[in-house]
């Protein structure tokens, strides 16, 4: 990637001051130097960047770029990184960090919703969307159940991309997880800069698919590092420091959901119509389910359902078995969130709160379902209690 050409991609000026930059200022700012060095305004660029460095020294992208600024006062810049003896493999790092940085300064805002958030519940005041392939973090706020845009960071992920399938392949997994835990710093080694939330990789469909592996985490970076090249961890998302703390304001632990895929999509039409259909399938099971009508509650179940040690026809026995002794039942669903899977077509993750109540049982519980439409129907092929 040369200078000229990156004074093609056209970008948009800066117009804010470089006193309280936050990350998406700071990444305006070194695309604006970059964009002054393609206009060839070297002491432009070179102002622009130092004042980058001063609010943040350890940010190497910007240092690389300073040093071809400096080197181009001895002879024209040939190319993104310019020095002789650099490792080549540092520098196409940090090549890679500038091409991402570029298209995201391109972006425009976000305004409509993501198809992966179908419905929030009220308990879920955000939910977090991971874009591999944009390295992108989006934060979104739950209005009335519905996704609003906030804000975005800058991420790395997995050195060989996303779609994690065993221990060790040093790939991001792909799915619909949510935060389980936080580490703070002091819980951490520095490698791990503020903190870190783990995500509870595998679910239940990685284990259905024999995925494997463990300790995938949202974190920062390490001390003297302020951010890392697109491609960089061992599966986890990798945020700076000052992102992660900022982030974590909107975590819950337990609630926060993270869904994770590597081309970002929109919502539709044809989502709304088939979340309406699903939404529809779900009150009809809960009531097939109170009215202890077992037949009609068995056909919700596809034929590759399984849970636990129970498949289709041993989950039907059970439930026909302990229906015999029932007189009545109550099932009420509250808290009701709905997440269609990133890169696995017509599959859809339902949470909710169960309150059951019969003539002789009576309890509440977490549950969490897998729902997919076949043949124009949607089934449920997983169900349990949601960790």
């Amino acid at each position: 990637m040369n200078y000229s050409s990156l004074l093609m991609l056209g970008l948009l000026p800066f117009g804010a001051h470089a006193g309280d930059l936050d990350s998406r200022a700071m990444e305006a700012l070194l695309v604006k130097s970059i964009n002054s060095v393609g206009s060839n305004r070297l002491d432009i660029a070179l102002n622009e960047v130092d004042a980058l460095l001063k609010i943040n020294p350890n940010f190497k992208l910007a240092q690389m770029l300073k040093g071809d600024l400096l080197m181009a006062r001895a002879k024209p810049l040939s190319g993104f990184g310019n020095a002789a003896d650099a490792p080549t493999d540092r520098v196409n790092d940090l090549r890679d960090e500038a091409r991402a940085r570029l298209q995201r300064v391109q972006q425009q805002t976000v305004t409509t919703a993501p198809r992966f958030i179908w419905q929030l519940n009220p308990q879920q005041r955000h939910a977090i969307v991971v874009d591999t392939s944009k390295s992108t973090l989006y934060l979104y706020e739950n209005v009335n159940g519905t996704p609003r845009y906030v804000e975005n960071f800058y991420i790395s992920v997995g050195k060989k991309g996303s779609d994690k399938v065993v221990e060790g392949d040093q790939k991001t997994p792909l799915g619909v997880y949510f935060i389980n835990a936080h580490l703070s710093k002091k819980q951490l080694t520095d490698f791990y800069g503020s903190g870190a939330y783990p995500i509870n990789y595998p679910n239940e469909w990685d284990t259905r698919l024999g995925r494997n592996g463990h300790g995938i985490w949202l974190h920062g970076t390490p001390s003297d590092t302020y951010s890392r090249p697109p491609l960089a961890s061992n599966g986890c998302v990798v945020l700076s420091n000052d992102d992660l703390s900022h982030l974590g304001k909107s975590v819950q632990v337990g609630t926060t959901p993270v869904i994770i895929t590597n081309q970002m999509d929109w919502s539709n039409e044809a989502d709304q119509e088939d979340r309406a259909a699903l939404l529809k399938q779900i009150e009809q099971w809960r009531s097939d389910w109170s009215s202890l009508d077992t037949d009609s509650y068995l056909t919700h179940y596809a034929s590759d359902f399984a849970t636990g040690n129970f498949k289709l026809d041993s989950w039907s026995a059970q439930k026909r078995l302990v229906n015999s002794g029932k007189s009545w039942i109550k099932v009420g669903l509250s808290d009701l969130s709905v997440f269609p899977y990133p890169n696995q077509p017509n599959l859809v993750v339902v949470n909710f709160e169960q309150d059951y109540a019969s003539n002789n049982l009576a309890n509440r519980m977490k549950k969490r379902q897998y729902w997919m439409k076949r043949d124009n129907r949607w089934q449920i092929i997983y169900e349990g209690a949601a960790s």
